[in-house]
């Protein structure tokens, strides 16, 4: 969906939800941003949108403003976006015009020349008017999943680069010392593997209280692995399997008003088993088979900066379908809005209804 719609009743009917969650006046997945005068701001494929009541109405403009020499973009649905110090909004994306998928079965690998370009873009003005965007790179970018703002206000984007010769994917990120004008790119975490969908992808990222940004990379291995930087995104270190069981999806990770992490994720087996049917194994797809299930989406918090997460608890169901790539926005302390990109879930929970005090 590239903009705010009127919710989708019959897809609503078919999710269950969570007693304590309860859906908002509107069906997309934004990403969403809270800006200083309380409106909420988003952007969609071609446009930018804003709220003043709380996602029951929407104000739409134009992202581009071209001139007949200029590139056009369309933004993918895989997109992040921040408001840094100085209050200007950042948005990394991928360009949908530029895609030149060449991915070939017989060879498990691309030709060369598949692309699509990772950019950002900058708003000084509060998502009114956008600057021109700048490209990072032109290989073909699986996913552009989160982008922070450190507390000594670097912005740090998680990105993604197609490898070849086997074809599969490597997560790198990018560190802005300017409020997003200039980047620097780190180099790429590779772990092998084969297929379209193989490799490390999808990393969600925070900042942890010790300085150190931690990452979590989506794998077929069962688990997401975990990456550490001591430099705030230049450079990553002591890349490991995390303790985190999961389904081959990737997840959020997001430090909450009250000092908490809070984790949204699909797990790799229905709630209650310990098994679901498996994907890939052929070098097409991955190296190795792995399960896929997406049709819960869960929901865990940790008191321990990450350490340990408490009971993850299923927030959503949805039979035979996905519930999947989970967005998130405190509008207010304690007050989250989450959202799917896949699947249209867009609810409303309190942190207080899961878990008490933080200590």
């Amino acid at each position: 969906m590239t903009e705010p719609a009127r919710p989708d009743k019959a897809n609503r009917a078919s999710i269950r939800l969570h007693p304590a969650l309860e859906w908002l006046p509107f069906e997309w997945n934004g990403p969403l941003i809270r800006t200083p005068n309380r409106r909420i701001v988003g952007v969609g494929q071609t446009e930018s949108f804003e709220t003043a009541d709380r996602g029951r109405s929407w104000k739409k403009r134009p992202l581009f403003v071209y001139k007949s020499s200029d590139k056009e973009f369309k933004l993918s649905h895989e997109r992040a976006m921040c408001r840094t110090p100085k209050g200007a909004l950042v948005v990394g994306f991928m360009n949908l015009n530029e895609k030149l998928w060449l991915w070939r079965d017989d060879l498990h690998d691309t030709l060369p020349g598949n692309r699509l370009p990772q950019y950002v873009m900058r708003s000084e003005d509060g998502g009114r008017t956008w600057e021109p965007p700048v490209m990072l790179h032109e290989e073909w970018t699986g996913e552009v999943r989160d982008l922070i703002v450190t507390r000594s206000g670097k912005l740090v984007l998680s990105s993604m680069k197609m490898a070849r010769q086997p074809g599969r994917h490597t997560v790198l990120s990018y560190v802005s010392e300017d409020d997003g004008k200039s980047w620097t790119a780190s180099s790429a975490i590779d772990l092998g593997g084969c297929g379209h969908h193989g490799g490390v992808t999808e990393a969600t990222i925070e900042q942890l209280n010790d300085g150190r940004i931690w990452m979590l990379l989506r794998t077929n291995w069962g688990r997401f692995w975990q990456a550490f930087s001591e430099d705030e995104g230049r450079s990553w270190r002591r890349i490991e399997p995390s303790a985190i069981e999961s389904s081959s999806a990737p997840g959020l990770v997001k430090r909450l008003a009250s000092g908490r992490l809070a984790l949204f994720w699909n797990r790799p087996f229905p709630e209650g088993e310990t098994e679901a049917p498996l994907k890939g194994g052929d070098g097409l797809w991955s190296e190795v088979p792995v399960s896929n299930h997406r049709a819960e989406l869960s929901m865990a918090f940790s008191d321990d900066d990450g350490k340990t997460f408490g009971a993850p608890v299923v927030i959503a169901r949805k039979a035979g379908a996905w519930l999947s790539y989970p967005r998130l926005l405190e509008a207010k302390p304690g007050e989250l809005w989450l959202t799917t990109m896949q699947g249209g879930l867009a609810v409303r929970l309190r942190e207080k209804d899961f878990v008490g005090p933080y200590r």
